[in-house]
């Protein structure tokens, strides 16, 4: 899909109202973790080397449309004076007079943080009311919220009718990385997809069978998938009832040429703690009063090999139950496995979604992955193949 960015506008002069997420956790007042203001600090300041004036949009937690005072956007100022190396001016509404005023009087090298969209009712219905009179602040719309392009709101879908529209620096990376995992990849394309449930996952698994080649089923799902071929997977997590619908994907995948992989060997136990005594198992039997928690190391082998026959990796969800040790140890393997492919040139790697990057940065590889998205919902819905209307009218 075409959509231009920051080097294909003109924003010398020009008051440049920027979509961006900054709804960052907040203690007492201060922010305690600024990953998300650190991310889009890069597009701040090209937008200021290029002479123009940035006025930030953003919403902060979910306030249903009414002021709500602890959801302010006033005590990020600090943290976004930190990241960006500039002066941020607060103004206490995204629409009307005040913010009207507010933007028109910004100098340059300044920044202009509006107050909280969801402030609004009309944000979160998409209200073209409201996306006009926000559209007034601005001469060029840049969303560089990727994380919410997948709602249409009237600050990521309506506004961009109003205005010159690109995408900002965070956006263009997503976009670019997602591109080149699905929409145009080097082939082999493998992925990884686990996590708990398989109803969770339908349209994902159903969109990633008929474009990838090979798909690494780990986790809970794994034993759904397990139980679909009439093995009994003992007290372990799974969706007895999705049995049918594991059957017919495994079914779609075989007659696309989609090459699924299920755990051949188990770490089984009998309770879900640190340390909790645990055998290695096949997969075809575990004991009638065991869990499945992790695949085992004959597995993890069969993974690794996968990889290294993969140009370009995709993953979302941990391949067993990556919170305690020593249940952890397939996530971990098959993590720095792919990252050690990756910084080696070898493999483009592609991963997103929340247990995702939890379960990446655990094992120590995600600085070494080609990207991580942080995106949660809108990662999800482009893997599904889903049109996110944030993106779409961008172009």
């Amino acid at each position: 899909m075409a959509w231009k960015t920051l080097d294909q506008m003109d924003l010398d002069g020009k008051r440049v109202l920027t979509r961006v997420d900054i709804n960052v956790p907040v203690e007492e007042g201060r922010v305690t973790d600024a990953t998300r203001i650190e991310r889009i600090a890069p597009t701040i300041r090209d937008i200021l080397d290029k002479g123009g004036r940035p006025i930030l949009l953003a919403h902060f937690g979910r306030p249903k449309g009414q002021v709500v005072e602890d959801m302010s956007l006033a005590p990020l100022v600090p943290a976004l004076e930190a990241a960006f190396g500039a002066e941020v001016v607060f103004v206490a509404d995204c629409r009307g007079p005040a913010a009207e005023a507010a933007a028109e009087a910004l100098a340059p090298g300044q920044v202009l943080l509006c107050e909280n969209t969801r402030f609004h009712a009309g944000e979160e219905k998409n209200d073209a009311d409201l996306a006009a009179e926000m559209a007034k602040l601005g001469d060029v719309y840049v969303n560089d919220a990727f994380s919410a392009a997948h709602r249409a709101h009237a600050s990521t879908e309506a506004i961009a009718h109003h205005l010159p529209a690109c995408a900002g620096r965070l956006m263009e990376a997503e976009l670019s990385a997602l591109e080149a995992a699905l929409g145009d990849p080097r082939r082999p394309v493998a992925a990884v997809v686990g996590g708990a449930k398989v109803s969770t996952k339908l349209d994902l698994l159903s969109n990633l069978i008929a474009r990838v080649d090979m798909l690494i089923i780990g986790g809970g799902m794994a034993n759904t998938f397990l139980a679909a071929q009439g093995i009994d997977v003992g007290k372990s997590l799974c969706e007895h009832e999705m049995t049918g619908t594991a059957r017919e994907i495994a079914e779609k995948a075989a007659a696309g040429g989609c090459e699924i992989l299920l755990p051949r060997d188990v770490v089984v136990a009998r309770e879900f703690k640190a340390g909790a005594a645990h055998e290695v198992v096949k997969a075809e039997a575990c004991p009638a009063d065991a869990m499945i928690l992790d695949a085992g190391p004959d597995s993890i082998a069969h993974v690794k090999e996968v990889i290294d026959r993969a140009a370009t990796l995709i993953w979302n969800g941990p391949l067993g139950a990556f919170e305690i040790a020593p249940f952890d140890a397939a996530t971990n393997a098959a993590a720095d496995h792919a990252a050690a492919r990756t910084a080696a040139g070898e493999l483009t790697s592609v991963a997103g979604g929340g247990d995702t990057v939890a379960a990446l940065n655990k094992a120590g590889a995600a600085e070494r992955f080609s990207y991580i998205s942080t995106a949660g919902g809108a990662f999800l819905e482009w893997m599904e193949g889903k049109t996110l209307p944030g993106v779409a009218a961008l172009g």
